[in-house]
C-alpha cells in the first residue's frame, strides 16, 4: 500500500488536537468530526494505521506483524464497512505438527472437514473434553448475562492463562494445540497473560472466522482515515504539551498547534513522554514473509508446532495466498510465518525461522525446503502489543493526565477491538467535558 503524501503543515490552531493516527486515533476523530468539531490529527510516520501497516514487496502484500481481521468484534460492525474490505476468511483451525505426523483441527461448525478421525481420537479423548470445558466454563457463563464481555474480564475470576489451563487439566496434544495457538495470538509464550482476556478473544474467534482484507490490513485504517481528509497531518512528532490559560498548545515537528482539547492516541510508549502514564510492558513479534515455488500445502491453515520440544522459534505459519489470493501476484504463493519476541530478548534469527516454518508445513526436504524461498521481507516489531497481565478489568474509565484525554489498545483490550473502541470512548469524554482550563 501505498504512503500517503504528507501534505501542508498543521494549522496554528485547532478545537481539538488528536495524537497519533492509529485505528484508537483516527476512530477519535471521525466520531468529532461527526459531531461537528474542528480536529486536526498529528501522526509521526509516513502512513496511518500505527501498527496496522501492509507494505508491496515486488508485488506482494506483506502487513508488519501477521494480523487478522475479525468481522465478529461489535466495534467493526459498528464503525467499519467491512464488505468494503473484501475480506478472505482463512479457515477456522489450525494444523499441529507433531511426532506422530500432522494433526487438523477446525470449529466443528464452520470446518467441519478439518475434523478427520486422526484428529477427533487424538484431540478429543473424554478426560480433555472435560478438561476443555473447564476452561470455556467461565465463557459459558458470561454468555448468560446483559454483558459477556465484562463478567468475563471480572478481577474476581482472573489468573494467567498458564494458570487457568493447568487448573483445567490440559495436557497433550490439545494442551499444545492451544498453547501454540494462543502464543501467537497474544504474542507470549509463558502464559503470563490474562486467562478472561483470552477467553474473550476464544470468544470473538468462535463468532467470527477471522480473514485478510483484499488490499491487506492497512485497508483497514485507510478506510477510517478517508473522511478525514484534509485533517491528517503525517510526519508531524509530537514532542511535548503544553498547558495555556485556554487550554494547550501541542509542539511537533512542524512547528505548535493551540488546542481546547488534545487526546494523545498513541500506543503506550509513546504516550509516556507526553502524559507521564506508565507505559505498558511489550510483547513483540518478528514476521517473515516468502515468496514460494511451490507451496507444501494450499488450505491456508495455520501450521504450529506440536512437538513435546519446539523445533524452533516459530508460532505459527501458513500459505497465506492460499485463503487470500489477493496477496500474491497470479500463479505465485506467499509464505508468513511469525514468531515471538520477549522483551530483551534477542530477535529470533532469520534461517531458524526459515529452517522451522519449513518443516511445520511438510515442505519436501523437510527444514531443508526453505532453500528455494525467496525472502521478500522481515518485519521485526519490538512494540506490537501491550502485555495484559491478571487481574485484568473490563471497560476502564477514560484516563486524563493533567486535562490530556489518552486514548489506546493499551486503555482497553490488546485488539483491534479495543483501539476502536478506546478513540470512540474518548471522543465522548471531550464532547462531554468543558474545554482545557489551567489550574
Amino acid at each position: 500500500m501505498s504512503s500517503t503524501p504528507p501534505g501542508p503543515g498543521a494549522p496554528a490552531h485547532a478545537e481539538v488536537v488528536v495524537v497519533g493516527a492509529g485505528l484508537a486515533g483516527l476512530e477519535c476523530a471521525r466520531t468529532l468530526r461527526d459531531a461537528g468539531r474542528e480536529v486536526v490529527v498529528l501522526e509521526a510516520g509516513d502512513q496511518v494505521g500505527g501498527r496496522v501497516r501492509t507494505d508491496q514487496v515486488d508485488g506482494f502484500l506483506t502487513d508488519r506483524g501477521f494480523q487478522l481481521l475479525n468481522p465478529s468484534y461489535p466495534a467493526l460492525r459498528h464503525h467499519v464497512d467491512v464488505p468494503a474490505l473484501g475480506l478472505q476468511s482463512l479457515p477456522a483451525g489450525a494444523a499441529l505438527r507433531t511426532e506422530r505426523g500432522l494433526l487438523r483441527a477446525g470449529h466443528p461448525l464452520a470446518a467441519p472437514r478439518l475434523l478427520p478421525d486422526d484428529a477427533r481420537l487424538a484431540l478429543v479423548r473424554p478426560r480433555q473434553t472435560l478438561a476443555a470445558a473447564r476452561f470455556v466454563a467461565p465463557l459459558v457463563r458470561a454468555a448468560a448475562t446483559r454483558r459477556p464481555a465484562a463478567a468475563l474480564l471480572s478481577r474476581g475470576q482472573d489468573t494467567t492463562l498458564r494458570a487457568a489451563l493447568d487448573r483445567a487439566g490440559l495436557h497433550g496434544d490439545l494442551r499444545r494445540l492451544m498453547d501454540r495457538f494462543l502464543a501467537g495470538v497474544v504474542l507470549d509464550e509463558e502464559g503470563a497473560t490474562s486467562a478472561a482476556f483470552v477467553r474473550l478473544l476464544l470468544r470473538s474467534f468462535a463468532l467470527g472466522t477471522p480473514g485478510l482484507p483484499s488490499a491487506g490490513m492497512g485497508a483497514l485504517p485507510h478506510q477510517l482515515a478517508a473522511p478525514l481528509a484534509g485533517a491528517v497531518h503525517l510526519e508531524h512528532r509530537v514532542e511535548r504539551i503544553e498547558r495555556t490559560a485556554d487550554g494547550a498548545r501541542v509542539h511537533h515537528g512542524g512547528g505548535s498547534t493551540g488546542a481546547r482539547h488534545v487526546v494523545v492516541a498513541t500506543d503506550g510508549w509513546a504516550a509516556e513522554p507526553l502524559t507521564g502514564l506508565a507505559a505498558p510492558a511489550p510483547r513483540g513479534v518478528v514476521t517473515q514473509w516468502w515468496a514460494v515455488p511451490d507451496p507444501p500445502e494450499h488450505t491456508g491453515l495455520l501450521h504450529l508446532d506440536g512437538f513435546a520440544r519446539p523445533r524452533g522459534p516459530v508460532v505459527n505459519c501458513a500459505v497465506i495466498s492460499a485463503a487470500a489470493p489477493t496477496y500474491a501476484p497470479a500463479g505465485r504463493h506467499l509464505v508468513q510465518a511469525s514468531a515471538v519476541w520477549a522483551a530483551g530478548a534477542p530477535a529470533p534469527q532469520e534461517q531458524a525461522m526459515a529452517r522451522h516454518a519449513a518443516e511445520l508445513l511438510g515442505a519436501p526436504g523437510g527444514p531443508d525446503g526453505a532453500a528455494g524461498w525467496q525472502l521478500l521481507v522481515r518485519h521485526e516489531v519490538p512494540l506490537a502489543l501491550p502485555a495484559l497481565a491478571p487481574p485484568f478489568a473490563a471497560r476502564p474509565r477514560v484516563v486524563e493526565r493533567d486535562g490530556v484525554v489518552v486514548a489506546g489498545d493499551h486503555r482497553e483490550t490488546a485488539s483491534i477491538q479495543g483501539a476502536l473502541v478506546s478513540g470512540a470512548r474518548a471522543a465522548r469524554r471531550v464532547l462531554e467535558h468543558p474545554a482545557l482550563a489551567a489550574s
